[in-house]
């Protein structure tokens, strides 16, 4: 039984995602504060974190920040704010998936299951492109002899970009193959993670491997 850690300061919240979770299958464990999160976070690591952005004392953003630093569980963020801007800081706290409030829980939970595929065991596969190595099912990135740590969603986009090599891949490609749906209006979110990738994957000098051409992105 997979297992999620809900967290959020309004109770009413925690109670619905609690029973909505419970009732399609997940063991479901729930946090009001980020600190709380954290300690239930390192008692034992959920498969995946939905969490809520705006709470006293510690927000989720820097949650997420914190949770990212121990490991690569998948986050999902639920906020009342909606703007590129605060898209952007989730995503740059480390969050995997962002979902503005008032949402249908069947929409949430829709993300919930492609977020936790992305955990499950595959056949292995080594992706290459010219120093660059993707291991598929141990989801172990190197350039020449260095590892390089990714989010999974970073990894995603890496591994989209490694099985079209020397292709320009379009926006909306690139968000139905990765993130599995639209983005309403508009979104710098693939920007934002080819920065992350080329700051990774650049570290210590080394050439760019993935080029922007004006609404597309090329590797």
């Amino acid at each position: 039984m997979q297992r999620i850690l809900v967290v959020d300061d309004d109770p009413e919240i925690l109670s619905l995602l609690k029973r909505g979770f419970s009732c399609e299958g997940y063991a479901v464990e729930t946090a009001s504060n980020g600190a709380e999160a954290l300690s239930k976070a390192r008692e034992k690591e959920p498969d995946l974190v939905v969490l809520d952005v705006m709470m006293p004392e510690m927000d989720g953003v820097e949650v997420a920040r914190r949770l990212r630093q121990a490991g690569d569980v998948p986050i999902l963020m639920l906020t009342a704010r909606g703007t590129v801007a605060d898209r952007v800081a989730g995503l740059d706290g480390g969050a995997d998936d962002y979902l503005v409030k008032p949402f249908a829980f069947d929409e949430l939970l829709a993300r919930v299951r492609a977020l936790l595929r992305r955990r499950q065991p595959r056949e292995r596969e080594v992706l290459r492109f010219v120093d660059l190595t993707l291991d598929t099912a141990s989801r172990e990135v190197r350039r020449g002899n260095d590892a390089i740590q990714l989010t999974a969603q970073e990894f995603d986009l890496l591994e989209l970009f490694l099985r079209h090599p020397r292709q320009v891949l379009k926006r909306d490609f690139i968000y139905d193959r990765v993130w599995g749906y639209d983005f309403e209006g508009e979104s710098n979110v693939i920007e934002v993670y080819v920065r992350y990738l080329r700051a990774k994957l650049e570290a210590g000098g080394k050439p760019r491997l993935i080029q922007t051409v004006r609404g597309s992105v090329t590797s």
